[in-house]
């Protein structure tokens, strides 16, 4: 374990699986916190409020994890997804923090403003996510996690509608792994 890195004990080993796709976050501070809920999503990762006065390389940043999740009227425990999917959906937190790493101090905090006030910006926003997790070899899992999520017969529409808006298709994740082979070759 990093001591960068605040991981709560049930799910070490799935956030470990994650940061090893990032060894750029090697030094970076971390905290993963499980939270009661968090509205409209099952994790958020965003910078701590100290970090908009420090340097980019000493910024901390949280992941919060939702305890739970509703699937039509079940609600599950977070820490009770499956594996691969768990991993998949911290792999696309950490591409948020990729994200915010390469933002200056105002640029991060425009960034925060246009998240909360442009849907398309939302949209900008976790596509660059799953971009950064596609990029750093993590196909499989991203892929797995909106399996589990858009073939799930029991949960809502509208959630399944949120992902399909927002984050990259199955197709448009496959042309990133092929962009990216096609670049190794080119390397």
């Amino acid at each position: 374990m990093n001591s960068q890195h605040i991981i709560p004990e049930s799910i070490e080993t799935e956030v470990n699986r994650a940061l090893s796709f990032y060894p750029e976050l090697d030094s970076i501070n971390i905290t993963f916190k499980f939270k009661k809920n968090i509205k409209k999503s099952t994790m958020q990762a965003r910078p701590t409020f100290g970090s908009f006065f420090r340097r980019q390389k000493n910024r901390r940043y949280i992941i919060l994890i939702s305890e739970t999740f509703k699937i039509s009227d079940t609600t599950f425990l977070t820490r009770h997804i499956p594996s691969d999917i768990f991993i998949g959906w911290i792999g696309h937190e950490l591409g948020h923090i990729m994200d915010y790493q390469d933002r200056g101090k105002l640029n991060l905090i425009w960034f925060g403003i246009k998240y909360l006030l442009s849907d398309n910006h939302i949209i900008e926003a976790e596509r660059a996510a799953d971009g950064f997790a596609v990029t750093h070899g993590m196909e499989d899992y991203i892929l797995k996690t909106k399996d589990f999520i858009l073939n799930h017969a029991k949960i809502t529409p509208s959630y399944k509608n949120r992902i399909q808006k927002y984050y990259l298709s199955p197709e448009e994740i496959m042309e990133l792994v092929k962009e990216r082979e096609e670049k190794l070759i080119l390397d």
